[in-house]
């Protein structure tokens, strides 16, 4: 389908959106839901599946948002799980891009939980990265728009993560 007039349309598009640039602020998502009995465990639990699918969602937008296209999940870094969350709570799942590659994205993910009925303070309850590709009309791989880190915080996130991008891609060619 490349060879076409419309597969070259495409491709220009996606060559385009490469030499565009979007800040970290672009990107943020949030996402919010009162975990209920048929997302837990006998005990009342979460299952930390649920919880994945809340933040690969909630990325995914960030991600979509970041490329305006069609972004699939390929890979998740560091899932860490500090606290239980329990039904009754909010969970607050945010999102932003903190790396853009050639054709992926990173996204980082925190979910932070309240307890609606007490006075406790909302805490952090797990993180995650997310890696997304965007896809073109074909569902080939497309470029995506250039990260522009504006804060201290947010160059630091994208030389960490440009960091591990690039330890990956070594591994893959050894």
């Amino acid at each position: 389908m490349q060879g076409t007039a419309a597969g070259r349309r495409r491709g220009a598009a996606c060559a385009a959106a490469y030499m565009h640039m979007k800040t970290v602020k672009e990107s943020v998502s949030t996402l919010s839901q009162v975990m209920l009995p048929g997302d837990a465990n006998p005990a009342g639990t979460v299952h930390g599946g649920e919880i994945m699918k809340i933040m690969d969602t909630c990325g995914g937008v960030a991600a979509t948002r970041h490329a305006r296209r069609t972004v699939v999940t390929v890979r998740v870094d560091e899932l860490r799980f500090y606290h239980p969350i329990y039904v009754g709570e909010l969970l607050i799942c945010e999102s932003k891009i903190v790396f853009a590659g050639h054709t992926s994205m990173e996204a980082e993910v925190i979910v932070r939980v309240d307890n609606l009925t007490d006075e406790d303070p909302v805490r952090t309850a797990l993180k995650a990265y997310f890696t997304y590709v965007a896809l073109d009309d074909d569902r080939a791989p497309c470029a995506v728009p250039k990260l522009k880190p504006e804060t201290d915080e947010e160059k630091a996130a994208f030389e960490t993560r440009r960091q591990k991008y690039l330890a990956r891609k070594q591994g893959r060619a050894n």
